[in-house]
């Protein structure tokens, strides 16, 4: 099972599942990281934390401990 945090930059990703239970899962889902969505990885901060996406149109940055629970096609 391949994650959001596992995604190279310049890539385009579909999602599969959003892991997580409660707030947690709503947040993510709330941002439009949702099934079937397509992610563009913009660019990951040189420490790794967070990750730059694009989804929906628009820019959006997850932390890693957020990015694990997003699984990919």
């Amino acid at each position: 099972m391949k994650t959001l945090r596992d995604a190279k930059i310049g890539d385009t990703v579909t999602v599969t599942r959003v892991r997580g239970d409660g707030a947690v899962k709503r947040r993510i889902m709330d941002m439009g990281i949702t099934k079937g969505v397509d992610v563009y990885i913009r660019k990951v901060a040189p420490l790794g934390d967070p990750v730059e996406v694009k989804v929906r149109g628009y820019e959006l940055s997850i932390r890693k401990a957020d990015a694990e629970m997003i699984e990919l096609a």
